[in-house]
């Protein structure tokens, strides 16, 4: 059972921006789309799934949900079948505050979770694409067909990445809004987000 801050390559008093670039920088390398045919790939999905279980523990600890690192992988593989929407009543909240836009309580609400199943990765890819951080909303949208390749909500959102448009999981839920991640952003973000540039055509 490894550290989570050792997995992310960071000190245990790191703040928690430290913390998130270190984890977007290991994110970048070991996206599965940098070993697509290439022998290492099933390496680099087992080491995606360490980063993201500690990036989770880390954020969990340090809002107050505690938690030990490695807790969450057995309950997370549970996921098979399809099943689109669960009905769990857990699951059923963070799909409200999604819809409702409030990204920060879906989040909070995911965090403190410990059935990490397909549609856990699919919310939480849901949330991480609402935020603009499409490297993170690809890889859990990735591991949530993994884990139910039968999904077609799941394998849509993965889909729509690889064609190079932007995709909103709720579209039309926000009205007003449009389906870009950059919402929220201000001219100076778009253009110091690199995580942003593949969708910004859309805002024009």
């Amino acid at each position: 059972m490894n550290d989570p801050y050792s997995v992310l390559g960071v000190s245990p008093t790191a703040s928690d921006e430290e913390i998130k670039k270190a984890y977007r920088e290991l994110v970048r390398k070991y996206h599965p789309d940098n070993y697509q045919d290439n022998p290492l790939s099933d390496l680099a999905q087992e080491k995606m799934k360490q980063i993201n279980e500690a990036y989770d523990t880390i954020m969990r600890q340090r809002s107050g949900g505690g938690g030990s690192y490695g807790g969450s992988e057995s309950a997370g593989a549970s996921g098979g079948g399809y099943s689109g929407y669960s009905g769990s009543a857990e699951f059923a909240r963070v799909r409200a505050a999604i819809n409702a836009g409030n990204i920060p309580l879906a989040e909070e609400l995911l965090r403190v979770m410990t059935n990490r199943n397909a549609e856990w990765h699919f919310l939480m890819g849901s949330v991480m694409y609402r935020k603009g951080w499409l490297d993170e909303a690809l890889s859990h949208f990735q591991t949530a067909v993994s884990m139910d390749p039968a999904n077609p909500e799941y394998r849509q959102a993965v889909s729509r990445f690889q064609q190079g448009g932007a995709y909103n999981p709720y579209q039309g839920a926000y009205p007003g809004q449009s389906a870009c991640c950059c919402d929220n952003l201000t001219a100076c973000d778009i253009c110091s987000l690199l995580i942003c540039a593949d969708c910004c055509f859309d805002c024009f």
